[in-house]
Formats: C-alpha cells, sequence, structure tokens
C-alpha cells in the first residue's frame, strides 16, 4: 500500500468514525435545491477528511462537495464526498459511505470508499486492484441481462425525476431486479464487489463517483458514459458501470433516446 492510499483510508475512514457517532441522532439539515439535503454531520466529517489529508500531503489541492475547491502545488488534487447518501443518514437509514479520490494530472489513480455502518473499506490504485477490507475484488460473472441485478441513482429534483423514473422502469424490464439504494459511490462499490451486476447513475458529480469509478475498473469492470463512450464526471449525462459482460445491454437501455 502506498503512502497516498494509506492515508486515503485513514482519512475515509476516520470521517466513518464521524458519521457513525452521529447516526440516529437529531440532525440540523439545510436545503442545497429542491433536493439536495445537508447536516452537519456533512460539515463534520468532510473537516476530518480535510485535516488527515492536508496533514499527510499540505500541497495537494482539493475539491470537496460542501467546501468547494482549493488551489494546490502541482498536479495532485484530492476529491472528497464527506456523506454520500445524507437523505439516507437524515432519516436513519444506515447506508451512506464517505468516498475520497486523489487525482493527478486529470487521471484518478487512488480511491477509497468507506461504508462506517458496514465496516466495509473498498480501496484501489490505478494498475494494482481493488480490494475490500484489503481481500481482492472482482466483479461479477453474470452475462445474462436477465439474470442480472442492477443498481441505480437518479436525483429527486422534479426536472430529472421523470426520466430517473423511465428509466428505472426500462432497466427493470431488461434485468431480473433493480435496486435504488440511495447511494451511487456504494451502487459503484457494490458493482466491483460483485453485489450487483451492474448500474446507472443520473444527476452525480465527480466527488459522488470519482473513487468508485477507479475502484470498478480496477475490480475488472467497466465503466462508460450512457452512450458506452468515455466517462467525463463534469460533462456526461449519465454513466454505465457493470462487470463487462452485460455492458452492452445497459448501455443500450440508456441510450435508447439519443436516436
Amino acid at each position: 500500500m502506498t503512502r497516498e492510499l494509506e492515508v486515503a483510508v485513514a482519512a475515509a475512514e476516520a470521517a466513518g468514525e464521524v458519521l457513525r457517532d452521529g447516526f440516529g441522532r437529531q440532525h440540523r439539515i439545510e436545503y442545497k435545491g429542491e433536493a439536495d439535503l445537508v447536516t452537519e454531520a456533512d460539515e463534520k466529517a468532510e473537516q476530518k477528511i480535510e485535516e488527515v489529508l492536508r496533514e499527510a500531503f499540505p500541497n495537494h489541492g482539493m475539491l470537496t462537495e460542501e467546501g468547494g475547491e482549493t488551489e494546490g502545488q502541482g498536479n495532485a488534487r484530492w476529491i472528497v464526498d464527506p456523506l454520500d447518501g445524507t437523505t439516507n443518514y437524515a432519516h436513519g437509514v444506515p447506508f451512506f459511505c464517505t468516498s475520497v479520490a486523489l487525482e493527478k494530472a486529470g487521471e484518478v489513480v487512488v480511491g477509497v470508499v468507506h461504508d462506517p455502518m458496514a465496516n466495509e473499506t473498498y480501496a484501489a490504485e490505478r494498475g494494482d486492484g481493488a480490494t475490500l477490507n484489503g481481500e481482492p475484488a472482482r466483479v461479477s460473472g453474470t452475462d445474462e441481462p436477465a439474470r442480472a441485478l442492477l443498481g441505480t441513482s437518479f436525483a429527486d429534483r422534479p426536472a430529472e425525476l421523470e426520466m430517473g423514473l423511465d428509466l428505472f422502469g426500462r432497466f427493470a424490464g431488461l434485468a431480473r431486479g433493480m435496486r435504488r439504494l440511495g447511494s451511487g459511490a456504494l451502487d459503484l462499490c457494490y458493482v466491483a464487489a460483485g453485489r450487483l451486476d451492474g448500474c446507472y447513475e443520473q444527476g452525480f458529480s465527480a466527488w459522488d463517483v470519482a473513487a468508485g469509478v477507479l475502484i470498478v475498473e480496477e475490480a475488472g469492470g467497466k465503466v462508460t458514459d450512457h452512450r458506452g463512450g468515455r466517462l467525463d464526471p463534469d460533462e456526461s449525462e449519465g454513466l454505465v458501470a457493470s462487470n463487462g459482460l452485460v455492458h452492452p445491454s445497459l448501455v443500450g437501455v440508456a441510450s435508447a433516446d439519443d436516436g
């Protein structure tokens, strides 16, 4: 384990302790938009991650969901989501995580996602495989869409909800089953661990998916935009991740309205 991965794991797990300690309590809830929640737990977890990362790498830049972007020296930037699954967290649903990724020269090279309630840490370094609690993680071998279990995340914002529900229905008709679990980062990690055979994500930002995408790829899976092309978290309208075997079928559903 490199120093960078070691520190990313430490930061994610430290933030996880903050979230676990506050879980089930009454929270101050604010709204960033029509349906996007933020709690004081998001802010406390982000502060903890920043403390750990800056102590070890004070010159790295950082992009965080709550704090925005701060410039660093050189080409290294941390991409941080302190709490993915805030709605679950605020309602006492124990399915959420913290996500930490390291980007160098525009390429994510380290990714860590920590689920504090399940005490599971997913981690990857580019070119060195993915792990779950230190053991190798691999995608599933399901090769028939009709036998696949899929996950999805889509925004609750009214402007995007209709499209999300429509796609949910289309994927449900393709696969054995669909799950909307409430955390895009954990959807990706469940694909990496073979628990889901694929997932489709909408309405995401770089901090939601940066770590999870690398973890899927290093676990032997495939991640593209909804058309099957290169994913750009800042520009792509949708994300498709899978074990690779069912990927063409998922892209076919996701891109059906593109003409």
